[in-house]
């Protein structure tokens, strides 16, 4: 199985376990970064981050908190929410749905608004989440808030994105907007309820 497989697997698993509002349940994401109380600490992790892979250790980290919901933003991130912006599909469309339990999964029900969006170019912003190493993303999660720890994952699945580049974006620790084919996922089997394909970085 390759690496990124494995990757997506992970997420998938720690996805589907927090629509099930689980409590405590595996991480896929690196403890690598580490966290800091400290604004100094945290303005100098800014500056030198290197972005780290999601990462699975033969199935995973157990007793780590799991993402739900739409996302909040700590108030005490480093990190400025998302601006306002008109060209972009609002966070607040994505994550107004609801859920229902279909042969022992937790499955997404999506009203009109989610999919008009479906297999039309759109635009989003978010926080990137990587899936590989290295400064130049070719494949990641885009967020509705920013991690508020090195190995937590922000929300629920309707508060990520599934971003697979056409050309490589550059890892940023500031919100990015990308540009590209918005898929509406009623049945993924890594438990991700959106993905955009062929995505560009855009200002």
């Amino acid at each position: 199985m390759s690496i990124e497989r494995r990757l997506l697997l992970a997420v998938g698993a720690t996805l589907l376990a927090s629509t099930a509002g689980a409590q405590v349940l595996s991480s896929p994401i690196s403890k690598s970064s580490g966290s800091s109380g400290s604004g100094s600490s945290n303005s100098a992790a800014r500056k030198s981050a290197v972005p780290q892979p999601v990462q699975s250790q033969s199935g995973a980290l157990a007793g780590v908190p799991a993402g739900q919901g739409a996302g909040v933003h700590s108030p005490n991130s480093p990190f400025a929410p998302l601006p306002k912006r008109d060209d972009v599909i609002a966070w607040s469309v994505l994550t107004a749905l609801t859920t229902k339990n279909e042969k022992n999964k937790i499955l997404p029900v999506f009203g009109k608004q989610q999919l008009a969006l479906h297999q039309k170019t759109q635009k989003v912003q978010g926080f990137m989440m990587p899936l590989e190493p290295g400064q130049n993303q070719r494949h990641f999660l885009l967020t509705s808030v920013p991690l508020t720890c090195s190995f937590c994952l922000p929300g629920g699945p309707e508060s990520m994105i599934e971003v697979r580049t056409k050309t490589p974006v550059k890892y940023s620790l500031e919100p990015v907007v990308v540009e590209g084919k918005f898929l509406v996922l009623q049945d993924d089997p890594y438990g991700l309820y959106y993905r955009i394909t062929e995505a560009v970085a855009v200002k």
